[in-house]
């Protein structure tokens, strides 16, 4: 059985990418099992200076999902070059970078940064909020998003993933807008906008009001949106929402996905990633599927 694939020239040994803001850097959940048998991991969401991330409440457990309002903890991409990568390349699987700003600035010194260090693929999250454009994020609108993409494309040498937001005003026209600008590949979906309140304190339960929403609850829409974005694009797609078991992995690559991330399943079984990647080979052999390329895009 051959769960290879390839993007952007990278072989990924098999289609199971850790997702960012999931995993951290792979290090805790290393202690629960082996995550060198993943494909990749996608780091934590990097900015360009530390970050300590929101402040309340920042998980919340909604049916079939989880809202989270973490804000992107993270320890900013100089000590992530200093000290992060070296732990991540103990893994033995494809490292890939996740990035967000909250300027063109922060993006294209950050990108620039990134791409001169040992790391195999840069995936730029443009769901982050545009401080100086009244807080919108820059992949809500099209063009705001090929701007910021094609200034990173300027300074980015290795292989660039473009994260699309679910919340994008058309996610087809945003993909194609991405692809134009440079994009050498695409990954989808981030989480969906969303809320919850608490009845008892009659107030909202995130400080920020609206959090990301992820989970099985929203891998029917992501699916489509996947689909319907692979139709369009030559670029590879990387599918995100909602998959925790083998079979959700083979319909996202049905769908015409290269590969796929799993994020919000690893909070509800730490060792969510052997168990798909073990299961995705079993349920290969009782289906006859001897390459991921045999189903890929056939829906």
């Amino acid at each position: 059985m051959n769960l290879q694939t390839t993007i952007c020239d990278i072989k990924f040994k098999n289609p199971i990418i850790a997702a960012s803001g999931t995993f951290g850097f792979g290090e805790e959940y290393n202690e629960l099992y082996d995550v060198s048998c993943l494909g990749g991991i996608s780091s934590k969401g990097l900015t360009l200076k530390p970050k300590d991330g929101n402040e309340g409440i920042r998980v919340y457990e909604t049916p079939s999902g989880m809202m989270n309002s973490v804000g992107l903890q993270n320890p900013g991409i100089e000590a992530f070059i200093e000290h992060g990568i070296a732990n991540m390349r103990r893994f033995n699987n494809v490292l890939i970078a996740n990035m967000g700003g909250h300027s063109m600035e922060d993006y294209t010194t950050g990108a620039a940064m990134l791409s001169a260090a040992d790391i195999d693929m840069l995936e730029l999250n443009i769901s982050c909020p545009n401080v100086k454009s009244g807080g919108m994020a820059f992949g809500i609108k099209a063009d705001v998003a090929k701007e910021v993409v094609s200034a990173v494309r300027k300074v980015c040498t290795k292989p660039l993933i473009v994260k699309l937001s679910p919340n994008a005003e058309n996610i087809v026209d945003m993909a194609l807008a991405c692809e134009e600008a440079g994009a050498d590949a695409l990954s989808l979906v981030n989480t969906f906008q969303a809320m919850a309140i608490d009845l008892h304190k009659r107030k909202p339960v995130f400080n920020n009001v609206y959090a990301g929403l992820s989970g099985a609850a929203i891998k029917p829409i992501a699916l489509r949106m996947v689909h319907s974005v692979c139709k369009q694009v030559k670029v590879p797609v990387i599918g995100i929402g909602g998959i925790s078991s083998a079979t959700d992995v083979l319909e996202f690559v049905m769908a015409g996905a290269s590969a796929v991330q799993i994020g919000t399943v690893n909070f509800n079984d730490p060792l969510a990633g052997k168990h798909i990647v073990d299961e995705l080979e079993s349920l290969c052999q009782k289906e006859g599927i001897e390459s991921l390329e045999e189903i890929r895009g056939i829906i």
